[in-house]
């Protein structure tokens, strides 16, 4: 799956001409335009909940595990699959923006939508739905909820059973709403979030600036076996980095397509750029945060493949949240537990949230046509049900769950981007074909002999999109 990943990143990238590089400014002016309507969301709450379920546990516990079991090199691998896995992000939001549908006065989209309407393998999509079920509403909320309750336990001592109950009413409160509940709390509580995280690993790193060039010539010295105590493990540094990487920042999972769909826009590769810069936040900015915190303080050890220890700088301590929760503590004595389980509170409670829309589309897909509201209850309750059974059982277990939902996911939606890769890039080339020409993008599908993007043919009115005019800064002069 690894390989697969890095194969159809790279792929997307050349084809694409690298445009996770040319557009970055374009990603960042779109990100901010646009508006919600009665049917969809804004670009920006389409990319909060995206992000709502990319920055989870992977950024603090998946961060650390890297550097545990594949040294500080581990954090360049998963640099570089962020940075590959942004031209697959753009791909399958993009394809899902393409052929979204209008049910029931809402936008819903993703994978099993395009796997069917442009593969025209409708079979192929009820397996996909039937996966991000199973992964979605039963196998990865229990990552999640164990992160928090763990978390909360060991800096305050809370109870886990409480806290699974507390988790069940605050999500309960919040899925029950739909999805414009679901997107009002994302795009208020995830930008506030990661920029508290990274507000305090900046502080952080200013502290300990002198160490600066020391850690960066680490990390990529033992990315390339150039460093004597890590060079023996460069095999574990680019599995375990690349494999975090990937479960960080989901490009190529099929879960961002979901609510890329959801987002009112007026060309499918706007929202594909938008959320390509999600991957950015989540690896660069969040992950990267927590790697700097452990790496600058040294509050961090590395184990061989084989469990010889090679680095033991703090004795005693577990790989995972622990790692972060020291460095802050050398930085801010009495901070870091409590900071780390909160944090951890927010970024792992919002991915459940964003596990529920994505579960509810595919039900939504599934038994479109006739009424969901028996399978969206027991969807709610199933949930809720996996949430709070995650808070109470061992971690092993839960990462165990989790990974048998994700990989499941994984190779069903891989397989269908690369199949359209075609209509994609097509997608792209008319979006810069009309920039060129001075324009504000409108996607025509017929023109690009794209078919079945019914939204597009039968539903979409451009006047919806249609930006302000710019102000002429230019002064009149009155005669």
């Amino acid at each position: 799956m690894i390989i697969f990943c890095i194969a159809v990143g790279l792929l997307f990238t050349l084809s694409t001409r690298f445009l996770q590089v040319r557009y970055i400014k374009e990603m960042i002016t779109l990100m901010l335009q646009g508006k919600s309507s009665e049917a969809g969301v804004s670009s920006f709450q389409a990319l909060a909940i995206s992000l709502s379920g990319r920055v989870g546990t992977g950024n603090i516990a998946g961060t650390a595990t890297a550097i545990a079991f594949g040294g500080p090199g581990a954090v360049f691998w998963m640099w570089l699959i962020a940075f590959i896995g942004a031209a697959s992000a753009f791909v399958e939001s993009t394809l899902a923006q393409v052929y979204k549908t209008k049910q029931e006065g809402e936008y819903r989209g993703g994978p099993a939508y395009y796997i069917e309407k442009g593969i025209g393998w409708r079979w192929y999509g009820t397996v996909f739905a039937i996966a991000a079920l199973l992964a979605m509403a039963l196998l990865m909320p229990g990552i999640q909820s164990n992160s928090i309750a763990v978390g909360l336990e060991n800096a305050f001592g809370l109870n886990t059973t409480i806290t699974g109950i507390i988790l069940v009413i605050i999500i309960g409160a919040i899925i029950f709403g739909g999805v414009k509940r679901i997107a009002s709390v994302a795009q208020y509580v995830v930008p506030f979030m990661a920029l508290g995280y990274i507000l305090v690993a900046l502080f952080i790193v200013i502290m300990n600036i002198g160490e600066l060039p020391e850690v960066i010539g680490l990390i990529f010295r033992s990315a390339f076996a150039f460093d004597s105590a890590f060079g023996g493990i460069i095999g574990a540094a680019i599995s375990w980095g690349v494999k975090r990487g990937i479960y960080s920042n989901e490009a190529g999972q099929g879960t961002g397509p979901h609510a890329a769909a959801a987002a009112e826009v007026s060309h499918p590769a706007k929202q594909g750029l938008v959320q390509a810069f999600s991957i950015y936040i989540d690896t660069l900015f969040v992950c990267s945060a927590t790697a700097f915190m452990i790496l600058f303080t040294g509050m961090y050890n590395v184990e061989a493949p084989d469990g010889t220890a090679i680095v033991t700088n703090i004795e005693g301590v577990e790989a995972g949240p622990a790692f972060t929760q020291a460095a802050i503590e050398t930085a801010i004595p009495g901070f870091g537990a409590g900071f780390v389980a909160i944090a951890l509170f927010f970024f792992a409670f919002t991915t459940i949230m964003a596990y529920y829309y994505i579960a509810e589309t595919n039900i939504a897909y599934l038994v479109r046509g006739r009424s969901n509201k028996v399978p969206m209850f027991l969807l709610k309750v199933v949930l809720l049900g996996a949430t709070f059974y995650g808070s109470v059982k061992a971690a092993g277990l839960a990462w165990a769950l989790g990974d048998v939902g994700l990989g499941l996911m994984v190779w069903l939606n891989l397989i269908a981007i690369v199949i359209l890769f075609k209509p994609a890039l097509a997608v792209l080339k008319d979006y810069e074909a009309q920039k060129k020409q001075g324009l504000d993008p409108v996607f025509n599908p017929t023109k690009l002999g794209i078919k079945n993007a019914d939204y597009w043919i039968n539903d979409y009115n451009p006047e919806d999109n249609v930006l302000p005019p710019k102000k002429d800064k230019k002064k009149t002069i009155n005669m």
